[in-house]
């Protein structure tokens, strides 16, 4: 966390413009894809029979209803966060054990939802941005891809990172790549929650759908080692530790999803 705090305060010293508004393109969307995805949970669970979510006012995109502030603070600064989680009584559920799989994994089906279609528009737009020249050069070259792959480190990782002055000579719409940025963000950030709360950690989705699927609902842990893990885990986010094994999973994934997107470029 601390690397990524002093590169913020580096951002501020050499370039204090750019920093605030990656920082505010950055806010928008977390708090944007957090609450879209604890809303997710409480809908589906709504769904299923239980209104706890919506009596308890978590049905809602305000952010005060959702966002942690630790979870926030990770989210900003190692792109890996959570928000509060969305309460749910499983008693109340139809069938117990399908509908707990599915409100645990609506979260997570959302943000994949969002980041799809985020890298849709993104892929829309690079038919507008790129001169139709570079764009049958990057298609003889079979990499239309790097358009839209924010961990690639060609052109999207140039609109991603606010650098427009070199694309800009290549660029017929230059004006729309703030509009791109904004999707690629949003594309990057929805992944990382997704692949983030497949972890099998309490309180993670992962874990409960772990729970289910392999342990039929017997994984059952007293609140003191809950607490443990938590924490253990917590310290484990703060550190930095995991952010390469998840910087890797979700570039990975990225190029899965931008190879197939960037086929409407």
């Amino acid at each position: 966390m601390f690397s990524g705090v002093t590169s913020f305060l580096d951002g501020l010293r050499t370039d204090p413009s750019g920093t605030i508004i990656t920082f505010l393109y950055i806010a928008v969307c977390i708090l944007f894809s957090l609450i879209i995805h604890e809303c997710a949970h409480g809908y589906v669970a709504l769904r299923c029979g239980d209104p706890t979510a919506k009596w308890l006012g978590r049905l809602t995109l305000n952010p005060a209803k959702h966002l942690d502030p630790l979870g926030t603070i990770c989210m900003v600064f190692l792109r890996v966060g959570w928000a509060k989680p969305v309460p749910v009584n499983p008693r109340n559920f139809r069938n117990y054990r399908r509908d707990y799989i599915l409100v645990s994994i609506a979260g997570i089906v959302t943000n994949l939802i969002i980041c799809i279609l985020s890298l849709v528009i993104s892929a829309v737009l690079s038919r507008i941005i790129w001169r139709q020249d570079l764009l049958e050069q990057i298609a003889a070259l079979g990499e239309k891809s790097v358009l839209i792959n924010v961990y690639d480190s060609s052109f999207a990782a140039i609109v991603y990172t606010g650098k427009f002055s070199y694309a800009s000579m290549y660029a017929q719409a230059p004006w729309l790549m703030y509009i791109q940025r904004l999707f690629l963000m949003l594309a990057q950030m929805n992944l990382g929650l997704a692949v983030f709360n497949l972890l099998p950690v309490p309180p993670l989705d992962g874990f409960r759908v772990l729970d289910q699927f392999v342990f039929k609902g017997r994984l059952s842990l007293t609140p003191q080692t809950m607490q443990m893990i938590h924490t253990a885990f917590l310290i484990i986010c703060m550190s930095g530790l995991l952010t390469g094994l998840l910087t890797t999973v979700n570039s990975a994934v990225m190029g899965v999803l931008t190879s197939a997107v960037s086929m409407i470029i």
